[in-house]
């Protein structure tokens, strides 16, 4: 019986039988994994501990003949407990696993998995507000798409000024010119940051940074959407 052995973070689990479970594991070097914890829900299993959500884990497991693997064992690493005593950060956590689990359906890469330890991280950190996290998160979902908008050049060529106001172009994915638009320099400079930066922690420090994270979440969701179908 070969056992593979790799780290993981669980985005679903559905009960199975009368005491099984089948799991989603994002992995940092075989992307994603179903895998069987049979006898997970049993009283006395080793198993559980190890599964839980907002951790990661190392996991052992047998390789099947079909799609679905077998879970032998289970450590928790890191369990980021402080996210699951505040039920904002909680339930935004889990939308946080709903999307990325989409998102990731064909294929997953190593940077999909860094993603989502860096967002339990910053979930796990009460100084580090919600809303930055969040559209940290959509940011990084568009940068690994390929999808981040032009924050250098307006649709007609010139170089964005910082005495100009700017709508959004959809289509052209860039800004264009509007003496009464939404986008200043300010926000400009902010997008910039949020796309450049690795970790929300990095961007907490910002001067402002809760209120163009608010300003510009509804912004950045429908880039998604758009561009993501989610």
């Amino acid at each position: 019986m070969n056992q593979l052995r790799t780290h993981g973070i669980v985005l679903t689990r559905v009960d199975y039988g009368e005491a099984d479970r089948i799991i989603t594991v994002l992995t940092p070097d075989v992307g994603k994994l179903t895998l069987i914890a049979k006898g997970v829900r049993r009283v006395k299993s080793k198993l559980a501990g190890g599964i839980e959500l907002f951790s990661v884990s190392e996991i052992t497991y047998v390789q099947g003949r079909g799609s679905v693997s077998t879970l032998i064992s289970a450590r928790l690493q890191r369990h980021y407990g402080h996210t699951v005593t505040d039920i904002e950060r909680t339930m935004a956590g889990y939308e946080l696993i709903k999307v990325l689990n989409k998102v990731t359906e064909d294929e997953s890469e190593v940077a999909y998995y860094t993603m989502l330890e860096q967002a339990f991280s910053a979930l796990d950190d009460a100084t580090i507000s919600l809303k930055l996290i969040q559209i940290w998160f959509n940011a990084q979902l568009l940068t690994f798409a390929g999808h981040i908008p032009n924050l250098v050049t307006a649709t007609d060529g010139t170089k964005l000024q910082a005495t100009a106001r700017y709508n959004f172009d959809y289509d052209a994915v860039a800004f264009t010119v509007n003496e009464e638009g939404s986008f200043g320099v300010n926000e400009i400079k902010f997008l910039r940051l949020l796309f450049a930066a690795s970790t929300p922690k990095m961007l907490s420090v910002v001067e402002g940074v809760g209120e163009y994270a608010k300003k510009l979440e509804g912004f950045v969701i429908l880039l998604r959407q758009n561009h993501l179908r989610i």
